[in-house]
């Protein structure tokens, strides 16, 4: 296929905070050094933001080296956290709150913001812009260049009017090969070519299997007399088991708004767990429930996080590019945070870039990045955490979260060994027959609500007229092996309904139903038979977020 080529000196991928750190720093640089370097950013979301979604409660630090003045610049960074509590929920009806004294201190707001990640990241968008950098919203970055060396050399974007028998339509219009001396990848957690990437040059080889959450959020318009702006609630148990890692958040955002959701941790063994469906049981013990009656929930969305943490870490470079954010698995997960680790390793990227396009072979693998990291507040903050995921694991919540906080309180992070999950959380699965089916309260369309209902207020939309961005491997998995031996879970851990096993001429059949995605890639990483491939679909595709 004829494409249009463009060349530049660096393409990113993708326009969540790493990848714009990473612009925003290196278009910096290019003028304090007087040169003009190209700066390519692509996003497959409609605009900047419209795919991110977080909680989210941010350390400012990388956003002061970034942008010093960023209060007078009108950053969206408003709600400084006032108020920090911490719930160990017992049972549906009842609450402990725990002391602030034992709370690990990585887990203490106090200094920190609560925003709205998608608002930051257009905020970014802005500044990249005025400092030179080309943004293209709406232009998945569907393959890699490679050149004859093995390096790459670029990406592909998604080409745009195929119809659905895979066959172009009038309104066709091939993908553009961009081509660049160093491709920065900041797709987020479970990036499709970061993935691809680590298989390509082994870049997990030394590193244990990541690991993966499920996070929901929803946004409610409360009562502005119950609304504290600046408050901070996390909650632990139920209604997880004591061996279900997981959690709640509700932040109150701003005057009459709460971000609220719940995360469950992908290495959870019975099959019949509904992640969704635990975020909505959550929402009816009284510590959550007494702020939403009478109130009106206007956002929702789904995506996976990775937490692996230090001992997940994969090699960083590799010849033509590297990996910046939760591409890599920045998150710190004792903290729950990654948008500061994000913005770190984009300034760092970006300062590497810069020495590097300055020598002679600017195409060769920028090595000096990946020691950069090492030296870095991310290696270290991570290399302190490393011990938190393991030890829920091991022990249970309960008591993995005692360890963690004699782990982080009295021995700051530096106890005298690592320990090491090297199970992937699909693997985790036990089988359908020995597993107890859980019955979940129907929704109350007030406080609980529908997959579909949710999926709605995410502005979900993909062209019909496509082929499905999910693939299947294999056509008979999910009926011939899923369904007998783990119940096909997937009707169940996708948040947005797009699996089902519905029955057609009296046989059992798998439906994908692509336009309700989300974009969660929870699929992708918690298919028990590794069967399903997500990729990014037609440009533009998938949720618009507003404010997550």
């Amino acid at each position: 296929m004829n494409r249009e080529s463009m060349e530049f000196d660096v393409v990113i991928v993708g326009g969540g905070p790493a990848g714009l750190a990473t612009a925003c720093r290196l278009a910096q640089l290019s003028q304090e050094q007087k040169k003009d370097w190209q700066i390519a950013l692509v996003e497959k979301g409609s605009e900047i933001g419209a795919h991110i979604m977080s909680g989210a409660v941010i350390e400012t630090e990388a956003l002061s080296e970034l942008f010093p003045d960023w209060k007078n610049m009108g950053a969206p960074v408003k709600t400084e956290v006032k108020d920090d509590t911490f719930y160990y929920l017992r049972g549906a009806e009842k609450a402990t709150k725990i002391p602030g004294l034992f709370i690990p201190k990585p887990m203490r707001n106090h200094g920190n913001y609560i925003i709205s990640l998608g608002q930051l990241c257009r905020w970014l968008g802005e500044q990249a812009e005025n400092l030179g950098v080309n943004i293209f919203p709406g232009f998945p970055a569907s393959e890699l260049i490679y050149g004859e060396d093995g390096a790459v050399k670029g990406i592909i974007t998604g080409d745009m009017g195929i119809g659905h028998d895979g066959q172009p339509k009038d309104s066709f219009e091939p993908g553009y090969e961009l081509l660049a001396k160093q491709t920065i990848f900041a797709e987020g957690c479970r990036g499709s070519l970061g993935k691809q990437l680590k298989q390509q040059f082994d870049l997990e080889k030394d590193c244990d299997p990541q690991h993966y959450g499920l996070g929901f959020k929803e946004i409610w318009q409360i009562d502005e007399r119950l609304s504290k702006p600046g408050e901070v609630v996390h909650t632990l148990g139920w209604p997880l088991d004591n061996h279900t890692e997981g959690g709640g958040f509700l932040y109150h955002s701003a005057p009459g708004l709460v971000s609220l959701g719940f995360v469950v941790a992908l290495n959870y063994k019975n099959p019949y767990l509904s992640p969704f469906e635990t975020f909505q049981q959550w929402k009816l013990n009284p510590v959550i429930k007494q702020l939403l009656k009478n109130a009106k929930r206007i956002s929702y969305g789904a995506r996976a996080l990775n937490k692996g943490g230090f001992q997940s870490l994969p090699k960083l470079t590799f010849p033509g590019g590297l990996l910046v954010g939760c591409d890599a698995g920045f998150l710190n997960p004792v903290k729950i945070k990654g948008t500061h680790t994000a913005l770190k390793s984009g300034l760092i990227a970006a300062e590497s870039l810069a020495k590097h396009l300055l020598t002679t072979n600017p195409n060769s693998e920028l090595t000096s990045y990946g020691e950069e990291i090492k030296r870095s507040s991310i290696y270290h903050e991570l290399q302190k955490s490393r011990n938190f995921e393991p030890a829920l694991n091991k022990l249970g919540t309960f008591w993995g979260a005692a360890f963690t906080y004699i782990d982080q309180n009295i021995f700051l992070g530096h106890m005298p060994f690592t320990w090491r999950i090297k199970q992937p959380d699909y693997a985790s699965y036990q089988p359908a027959a020995e597993s107890t089916p859980i019955e979940y309260p129907k929704p109350d369309g007030e406080i609980t609500f529908d997959r579909l209902s949710s999926v709605f207020l995410s502005s979900t939309n993909h062209e019909e007229d496509q082929p499905s961005h999910i693939k299947l491997k294999d056509q008979d998995i999910p009926i011939q092996v899923n369904l007998p031996q783990w119940a096909e879970p997937s009707q169940r851990y996708c948040p947005a309904a797009v699996f089902e096993v519905v029955e057609e001429s009296g046989e059992q059949k798998f439906r994908i139903n692509f336009q309700n995605c989300v974009h969660c890639k929870t699929c992708d990483i918690n298919d028990p038979s590794q069967n399903i491939v997500w990729t990014t679909p037609e440009g533009g595709g998938g949720p618009n977020y507003s404010n997550m």
